[in-house]
């Protein structure tokens, strides 16, 4: 089955250039446009997309007051943020909004393409730009985040570690020797550990304390 996109970009040749592109890729359906947040809303209720693509400069509603909505509405939507701005400013806002991927516009097409299917099988996807800027946000948190990384038991750690790396679960199974459901009991243990909200912040909850395989 194909996956179902929805594209959100106020700029007429964008969104249409995105359209056309999406289009010729095997996989892929384009369902609608929309010009700005307000549509991009209404009309994820009302095709019901596999994943969103959004801008986040938009007039009236913009990218990120529109995730808000539409997570409120349907908590399971898959939306990936396409912009031009990486600074703290955006990226911060767009993830805490729940956006499961943010990358710019400068991805290359086909690059684009695989981001797509890996956020709707599961993985988060963030651009190494906007990842720096989430890392950089979070590090003067005043969190004792060592003592709660104590609290994982090692085959959690070692999952975390699996997760940072950007495995998906059934990557994280092979590589551990164990089930893919044992690897979501695991996921789910160490977001409720560590109060974390997604595979996301986890990844960079890893990173920023230096987590290392041995």
């Amino acid at each position: 089955m194909a996956i179902k996109v929805l594209i959100a970009d106020d700029h007429h040749v964008v969104r249409r250039g995105l359209a056309l592109f999406l289009q010729t890729q095997d996989g892929i359906e384009v369902a609608g446009e929309a010009k700005d947040g307000t549509e991009a809303v209404a009309m994820s209720m009302e095709l019901q997309p596999d994943i969103i693509l959004m801008d986040l400069d938009m007039p009236g509603v913009n990218g990120i007051e529109a995730t808000k909505q539409i997570k409120q509405h349907q908590q399971e939507s898959r939306i990936l943020i396409l912009t031009s701005f990486s600074d703290q400013d955006h990226v911060l806002p767009a993830l805490e909004a729940g956006a499961l991927g943010y990358q710019l516009k400068d991805i290359e097409p086909d690059e684009l393409v695989l981001v797509i299917k890996k956020i709707v099988n599961g993985e988060n996807q963030i651009h190494p730009k906007a990842t720096s800027q989430l890392i950089s946000a979070l590090s003067g948190s005043g969190r004792n985040e060592k003592s709660l990384i104590n609290e994982l038991t090692k085959r959690e750690q070692e999952v975390l570690l699996e997760i940072a790396s950007g495995k998906s679960n059934k990557e994280i199974s092979s590589a551990l020797f164990i089930t893919e459901k044992t690897v979501k009991t695991h996921v789910s243990n160490i977001l409720s550990k560590l109060g974390l909200a997604d595979r996301t912040q986890a990844a960079l909850y890893a990173v920023r304390n230096g987590l290392k395989k041995p």
